[in-house]
């Protein structure tokens, strides 16, 4: 599987929306090749919605908890605790926060060269990523995209672990998730093929779709 074909899958199981206007929102990078099989076979709109996760301190790849584009802050806690109960680390946070929003802001400019935001007021919102491990960024873009007041927000991952399916159910209205293996190591270990995406693939996704929504 790589992650057309996991779009492809959980469009599949999204049909029910077809008809009611969705939004897609992709969180770059993977999940925006994911977002973008899902909103053609939909018909539907595509757009990001950008997070980064926060890297734990020493561990770049445990995260800690993520930032969205608007700022939006959501720390796990529970980890928190159980690595570090001192000021240390909440200057060490501060400086990872900071470094991810300065990507998140610089991202975020390339890409609404070519995709202006679609408003979500009133929407059916579909957030996908390539998958989650700790679903810090897809809680963060939850958050985010709620600001916006949609009518319902649908999280849809190819693969997630069950502790963070399990989290982000009590953020999304809906999740949908394609598989839920109860040993769970990294998002990459059920993809045949999951090369690295880049800025570049997903600003050609995002014109694409921008392309066509201003064909009559």
């Amino acid at each position: 599987m790589n992650r057309e074909e996991a779009g492809r899958l959980l469009a599949d199981e999204l049909r029910e929306y077809e008809d009611r206007n969705p939004v897609v929102l992709g969180i770059p990078r993977g999940g925006v090749i994911v977002a973008g099989e899902i909103a053609r076979i939909l018909h539907a709109e595509l757009d990001v919605v950008l997070s980064r996760k926060l890297g734990a301190p020493g561990n770049p790849e445990l995260a800690i908890g993520a930032i969205s584009e608007d700022g939006t802050l959501f720390l796990d806690e529970d980890l928190r605790r159980r690595l570090s109960p001192h000021n240390e680390f909440a200057i060490y946070v501060e400086d990872e926060r900071e470094k991810q929003y300065t990507m998140i802001a610089e991202s975020l400019g390339r890409f609404r060269s070519v995709r202006p935001k679609v408003p979500l007021k009133g929407r059916t919102v579909i957030i996908t990523d390539d998958g989650i491990a700790t679903g810090s960024t897809m809680q963060a873009s939850i958050w985010t995209v709620r600001r916006e007041a949609p009518e319902k927000i649908i999280a849809a991952v190819p693969v997630g672990s069950i502790e963070a399916l399990e989290r982000t159910s009590l953020e999304a209205d809906e999740t949908v998730v394609l598989k839920a293996p109860p040993i769970f190591y990294a998002v990459g270990q059920f993809y045949e093929y999951f090369t690295q995406t880049g800025d570049e693939e997903v600003i050609a996704a995002l014109r694409e779709s921008a392309d066509k929504a201003h064909r009559p």
